[in-house]
């Protein structure tokens, strides 16, 4: 029976829970959520990528050649059949082949792209993320050339870590080893990313990966394990793998399933991270209240302990089984403040661009009208008129901080998780550097680094343990802030952005632009009335971490 567990290259990457509930014959009947609106949007995105990709492809190919297209609305059977004709008339690129699958070795899959070389096939992956950044050494060819032999490490771009895609060039390499079509000299794969202006090649037997593991290793001792845990859940043997909250359970359609054994449980992965949750349970620590009932002062165990300090996890237990969202832990909660206050938060479309940079003026009067003021550009993401709303963001910004200074006032800007406003702050600078208004990245860097950019979310991380997430939507609620739309949240925003600026030649759609305008407005109310909060309210409401 175990022979009939076959696993696609995605199982690799998947919580080891959730492969063993895919095989598990008791879940068959179980009703699982319906597939997420944004999730399903993503999809119906990176197919349309890959066509359009395939459509391109296909011109630039010379007469010489042969390409032959597979569709993927073809029944899976006449893929297979037409991917083994392909093979066989040793077509020189194969697009949207299936493999016959594999019960000795467990695998199943298709690829984007098969290229032929002169002794076999290489894989080509087209996928919607960016695939490299500003830098060097990446291993390229211009997006028309397919032929790994020409790739060379290019001078303007390095790769952008996408561990994913290596996994899954290694099992399509696999699966072409089996098949009889591998190119035997040598295991390189391509991606063609997002920006399709170049192909990376990747050499999956470089050491790159941590403790100098290959890819191809990284993949072989992955999928032994997931082998053997499906083998376990098809065959009704002891489970290899149990319950535990990581963070891939936030978009996992079994999760309601895990949520309720591990709440029954009372499982340590609901206050720890997962990795520290594996550690805790070797320690014979496996619930809350066995963490919590730890002497926070004592030694603790001997394990490899990666989120916080442990007694900040044994202070988690105790706010968790007292219904606490948040405990201080700090005897008092401090927060910067400045005579002239600017909460800021950015609107991204995926990886495509900023399109939205909204703020909040408050404090001391310059002359500049107060309130919410939103820098936007409604053209379809990517689009140069995103340099032109960022740079009317960074000149307004720019000279209030001028006026500021020559009023002899402080300043101080805030956002909620610098990560996501630093990069496109720092993104703009490098896409639209000649574009009139916009800032050198050193400028950027200046301020980035300056006292008068506070990123509230390190301190709420700095001074509160968070029981259930350190999201704005989890502890703005904490002081008292709610948003105006209850489907406020950024995958919903996603799809409110798609309808904005009629993507995919619908009619742009003015309600979603104003929907959209006051969640950003209600984003930066939070973080203001968050701050006012830690400077008000916080100590006096919230239990400090040593009285539990």
């Amino acid at each position: 029976m175990g022979d009939e567990v076959l696993l696609d290259a995605g199982a690799v990457s998947r919580c080891r829970r959730r492969v063993h509930l895919e095989h598990d014959p008791a879940m068959r009947e179980v009703p699982l959520p319906p597939p997420d609106p944004t999730a399903q949007q993503r999809i119906e995105d990176a197919t349309a990528h890959r066509e359009a990709i395939a459509r391109q492809l296909a011109e630039t190919v010379g007469p010489e050649a042969t390409w032959v297209h597979i569709p993927r609305v073809l029944p899976a059977a006449e893929r297979v059949q037409r991917t083994e004709a392909a093979f066989e008339d040793k077509a020189d690129y194969i697009w949207g082949a299936l493999f016959q699958a594999d019960p000795v070795g467990h695998r199943r899959g298709g690829v984007d792209l098969l290229v032929r070389t002169e002794d076999g096939y290489v894989p080509v992956l087209v996928v919607r993320h960016r695939i490299t950044d500003r830098g060097q050494g990446a291993s390229t060819t211009a997006l028309t050339d397919l032929d790994p032999a020409h790739r060379r490490p290019d001078e303007a771009r390095k790769v952008r870590s996408q561990p994913r895609d290596q996994l899954r060039l290694a099992h399509l390499r696999r699966i072409l080893q089996t098949h009889g079509k591998a190119e035997p000299g040598r295991a390189v794969g391509g991606v063609i990313g997002l920006d399709a202006d170049v192909v990376v090649w990747h050499d999956l037997t470089a050491g790159t990966w941590p403790g100098g593991r290959t890819a191809l290793d990284e993949y072989d001792a992955r999928f032994a394990d997931r082998i053997a845990v499906a083998t376990a859940a098809a065959t009704g043997a002891e489970p290899l793998a149990e319950p535990s909250r990581v963070l891939e359970c936030r978009r996992c359609p079994f999760w309601p399933t895990c949520e309720v054994a591990l709440t029954e449980a009372r499982d340590v992965s609901l206050v720890v991270r997962g990795e520290d949750a594996a550690e805790l349970r070797r320690a014979g620590v496996s619930t809350v209240d066995q963490l919590a009932a730890l002497d926070p002062a004592a030694e603790p165990p001997s394990m490899n302990w990666t989120g916080g300090t442990f007694t900040d996890a044994i202070m988690l237990g105790r706010a968790w089984l007292a219904e606490l969202t948040v405990v201080r832990r700090t005897p008092e909660v401090r927060v910067p403040r400045a005579d002239v206050e600017v909460d800021v938060d950015m609107e991204s479309f995926g990886d495509s661009g900023a399109y939205l940079w909204g703020t909040w003026l408050s404090g001391a009067d310059l002359g500049v009208p107060q309130g919410y003021r939103a820098f936007v550009t409604w053209e379809p993401l990517p689009t140069g008129d995103e340099a032109r709303s960022f740079a009317e963001f960074w000149t307004w910004f720019t000279d209030l901080r001028e006026r500021t200074h020559a009023a002899g006032l402080t300043f101080r800007a805030y956002c909620y998780n610098a990560l996501a406003e630093n990069r496109w702050l720092f993104g703009s600078a490098e896409r639209f550097g000649e574009y009139p208004g916009i800032p050198a990245k050193t400028a950027i860097q200046s301020f980035v680094d300056s006292d008068e950019w506070v990123d509230l979310f390190r301190s709420v991380t700095d001074q509160f343990l968070c029981s259930r997430g350190k999201g704005l939507k989890v502890i703005a609620p904490v002081a008292g802030f709610t948003w105006r739309d209850p489907e406020a949240g950024g995958e919903a925003s996603m799809r409110w952005y798609r309808d904005a600026v009629g993507m995919d030649g619908a009619v742009p759609d003015q309600t979603q632009r104003t929907r959209l305008l006051r969640y950003n407005e209600d984003d930066v109310l939070a973080t203001r009335a968050l701050r006012e909060w830690m400077t008000a309210r916080a100590n006096a409401e919230v239990p400090y971490m040593l009285d539990l």
